[in-house]
């Protein structure tokens, strides 16, 4: 591994200097997409790649994801941001725009259960997640060699129910200013709205059911308990209702009366996984817009 990567950060590729991400939400009407490729090509952009969705053609929701190449963005964007709030103003859009060179930072949360976080730092390493790991925050200790064998600083915060207000101020102000995103890898902890309304859709969490069930401890023993025949994994943003929140990705797979506590466990592992890093994946990528509690994908 080359000391970029090891520092948190994936090198810039050459597309990616000139090249950035719009989302759009706005009321359903003519003229939206007319209007904003109008204004892409007036300021000399080529865009690579456009999606659109209206909920509902009158009185619904529209929704875009416009992915351009300008010539010197850097020095251009402030210019552009101000030139488009006159179209954003007509339209009544909620509206940014995300160069791909100033790549996400990411803060994972995590408890014991390290499998989740294995997975997102497999496919960081392998370059699949473009974003840059600033920190590991755990209230257990059982990590820290091995995240720190990435560079990357980790953060050991015990929480008990008599300091959990202490602790979660110790992570506000270690997240403070420095990460975009917050992933809850399986980090057994219940965090408050203190932490939830400056990140309000900016923290993606996995829920260890298809849909939200078998809640509290043991939900794998509780499944085999009840007999199931589907097992799956949620991932969701999260908000003050627990497991609750828009819901991103979801996955499931099929299991028996043959399949113990264990083998469901490891079926349950592998699903949350999975799940958890597409949304992750999805999330650093511009792909998802959220409207009331429910999101749009674009992928």
């Amino acid at each position: 591994m080359d000391t970029h990567t090891k520092a948190g950060l994936l090198p810039i590729k050459e597309y990616q200097k000139n090249r950035a991400r719009m989302l759009i939400s706005c009321p359903d009407g003519p003229g939206i997409v007319a209007a904003v490729s109008h204004f892409l090509h007036q300021h000399g952009a080529n865009i690579v790649q456009s999606d659109q969705y209206s909920m509902d053609p009158e009185g619904g929701m529209f929704f875009m994801r416009v992915e351009f190449d300008l010539e010197n963005l850097n020095t251009r964007l402030q210019g552009i941001e101000a030139d488009f709030q006159e179209i954003a103003t007509t339209f009544k859009m909620e509206w940014n725009i995300f160069p791909l060179q100033k790549k996400k930072k990411i803060a994972i949360l995590v408890s014991k259960e390290d499998h989740c976080l294995v997975e997102l730092l497999w496919q960081w390493q392998a370059g699949d997640l473009d974003a840059e790991i600033s920190m590991v925050i755990s209230n257990h200790p059982d990590m820290k060699a091995y995240i720190e064998s990435f560079g990357i600083p980790y953060h050991h915060i015990p929480v008990t129910p008599d300091t959990k207000k202490e602790a979660e101020a110790k992570q506000l102000e270690l997240l403070d200013g420095k990460v975009d995103l917050i992933v809850l890898a399986r980090y057994m902890q219940i965090v408050s709205p203190a932490l939830i309304e400056p990140y309000r859709n900016r923290i993606i969490n996995i829920h260890h059911s298809f849909l939200p069930a078998f809640v509290g401890g043991k939900p794998y023993a509780q499944a085999y308990d009840r007999g199931v025949k589907i097992i799956g994994a949620t991932a969701h943003y999260v908000t003050e209702e627990l497991d609750g929140g828009p819901i991103i990705e979801q996955d499931v797979q099929r299991v028996s009366h043959r399949d113990n506590v264990n083998e469901l466990k490891r079926i349950g592992r592998t699903i949350e996984r999975v799940v958890l890093a597409r949304a992750v994946k999805w999330h650093i990528e511009d792909r998802l817009l959220v409207h009331h509690n429910k999101t749009v994908v674009f992928n």
